[in-house]
């Protein structure tokens, strides 16, 4: 099939990488066909606010797509075939929510096309990633252009978009109620995002899995907790 004839769509997190990606390719007058988003459910309301900023600046709409089930179904109601109920809290070892939530919708959204050709919105300071993703229909026009992650953050704030704020707090700011946050980060969800903090509590009681493999959601209550004590 002629290249001009494939569908190409970009896959857009709302990071900073996808988003400096998308507006540069736009900019270029690059083909975009599409733009997918994967909605986990668990994103910071910031980020679904920047995603509507976003749609307005390009004036374009996102393509969002969802699993069949949400997060917190999957972390504790999921009936599995040895009968164990929930996958838990994940880990390192068992990214669940990664495979669930984003990369199986999104493979069964580009099933419908043939060979579409799909943008990766990765740095050139984490080519390294890029590795992982051996399709040969993919694309990675940061690394291309030998754009790092600063300078997509900062050509982003150029561009006015600002995330409320989240950069400034977090390093990454995919899910909130990622157990491989840095503590640090952790600290500031409890801190700053006590709404959230409270919703991880709970969902915390429906986990047959600790937290984390250090501490559990109540020890850093208590923690965050004696350390704000102590300022």
């Amino acid at each position: 099939m002629n290249s001009s004839n494939k569908k190409h769509i970009v896959s857009f997190s709302g990071g900073k990488d996808s988003t400096a990606m998308l507006l540069m390719m736009l900019e270029r007058g690059m083909r975009v066909d599409d733009i997918v988003f994967c909605d986990t459910g668990m994103e910071f309301p910031a980020m679904y606010r920047h995603i509507a900023k976003v749609e307005a600046y390009i004036d374009r709409k996102v393509t969002v797509l969802r699993a069949p089930h949400t997060y917190e179904y999957y972390l504790g109601e999921h009936i599995k075939r040895n009968g164990q109920v929930g996958y838990g809290h994940p880990d390192f070892r068992n990214r669940w929510c990664t495979q669930l939530l984003k990369k199986s919708p999104i493979y069964r959204y580009m099933k419908e096309f043939e060979s579409p050709i799909e943008y990766h919105g990765i740095a050139a300071d984490e080519a390294h990633r890029a590795g992982r993703n051996g399709e040969k229909h993919s694309r990675y026009p940061l690394i291309k252009w030998n754009i790092t992650e600063s300078e997509a953050l900062q050509y982003c704030y150029d561009k006015g978009f600002d995330w409320d704020g989240l950069y400034e707090q977090f390093v990454r700011v995919s899910c909130w109620c990622c157990p491989l946050s840095r503590i640090g980060e952790l600290r500031t969800l409890h801190n700053k995002y006590p709404g959230l903090w409270k919703r991880l509590q709970e969902m915390d009681k429906k986990s047959r899995r600790k937290f984390r493999a250090d501490y559990s959601v109540a020890e850093l209550t208590e923690r965050f907790k004696k350390e704000s004590t102590h300022e």
